[in-house]
């Protein structure tokens, strides 16, 4: 985290989810001056002083975040607008924001920010996120700003039919096509990882280890493609304690190995799902560099080729929202190119 304001900022952006709020503060062209981390997730706010003495009365916790956030930015140039994205326009958020329904052109997105008055102080404007009602509904918040900004940054011909993957805890897979998103899947592969290395048998036999094992995670990987893959995950998932047991997958790899395996049945579904589609898109992936690199394994194993890498993708579909929605002025082909 910097201190310093020594360049002229036009836009603070702020990804806020349920863990955790990132803030950024850009200039005129969309390059991030400085970047902030703070543990303030919607479900995990900070709260005033009982006396109220160091705050002021009445102040919510989404305000108290805020002002850590980006307070002394605000106070050093006031003018600057604020956008956001992410669970903070869900109903838990500060004030929610409405969902937009697939298909749906990029380009609507930034003209319907949801407006948070602040009793006469820099207002926040919140993107919306999206909803899919065809088939099982399906739900996003954040990762929209992601593909917008995505797509806004490759430089390719719009017509590409484009497939986004966001790894993560909710791993989305997002089907643009002529600037629209068309369709989207989310896989719960982060979460189900964490929930049964934390909270079932299998993590009994699991030991931390110093460094990731790849090989285990490689053997993972391949358990969906393979005859016994074909019961699913729910059947395969045991094997992770059951190899352990036979002593042909130590303590320190069972982690690493179920990872592989929860990656590789994503990541096989996906395939199967796009075979049938009949079309092969191109693959973009866009996340934490550690995670994107397992899923770049799982990919190439199941004949999907290797992927581009999508370099800060929130920071960028903020500034794009931004630009789109009229907050920021689109810059001059002298500031992009410098």
């Amino acid at each position: 985290m910097t201190t310093g304001l020594p360049a002229r900022a036009a836009l603070i952006a702020l990804d806020w989810g349920t863990s955790s709020l990132r803030a950024y503060r850009l200039d005129g062209a969309g390059r991030t001056l400085d970047t902030r981390h703070l543990p303030w997730g919607i479900m995990r706010l900070p709260q005033p002083l009982q006396d109220g003495a160091a705050t002021p009365s009445g102040q919510s916790g989404f305000e108290l975040a805020f002002e850590q956030a980006c307070g002394d930015w605000l106070r050093a140039e006031p003018h600057l607008p604020v956008i956001a994205c992410g669970m903070v326009g869900s109903a838990q958020g500060w004030q929610e924001a409405a969902y937009l329904d697939v298909p749906v052109d990029l380009e609507r997105i930034g003209t319907l920010l949801t407006r948070v008055e602040r009793n006469g102080a820099t207002p926040v404007h919140i993107v919306p996120g999206l909803i899919q009602r065809h088939g099982l509904p399906n739900v996003m918040r954040g990762e929209e700003t992601q593909v917008f900004g995505v797509l806004f940054d490759q430089g390719n011909d719009p017509a590409d039919s484009v497939l986004i993957g966001l790894p993560g805890t909710h791993s989305k897979w997002v089907n643009a096509r002529r600037g629209q998103v068309t369709h989207f899947d989310t896989f719960m592969t982060g979460e189900v990882y964490a929930a049964l290395r934390g909270h079932t048998i299998l993590g009994r036999t699991m030991v931390e280890a110093p460094t990731s094992d790849m090989a285990a995670f490689e053997r993972g990987v391949k358990v969906a493609g393979v005859p016994a893959g074909r019961a699913g995950v729910l059947s395969t998932i045991f094997s992770t304690r059951a190899l352990g047991l036979t002593g042909e997958l130590a303590g320190v790899s069972q982690a690493d190995y179920l990872s592989g395996l929860l990656i590789g049945h994503e990541i096989c579904a996906l395939a199967d799902m796009l075979r049938l589609q009949g079309e092969l898109p191109r693959i973009v992936l866009c996340g934490d560099d550690a995670l994107c690199q397992r899923y770049i394994v799982a990919l190439r194993h199941y004949g999907l080729g290797t992927p581009q890498l999508a370099q800060h993708a929130t920071e960028r579909g903020l500034w794009h929202l931004a630009v789109s929605a009229g907050l920021v002025p689109a810059p001059s082909s002298s500031e992009t190119t410098s």
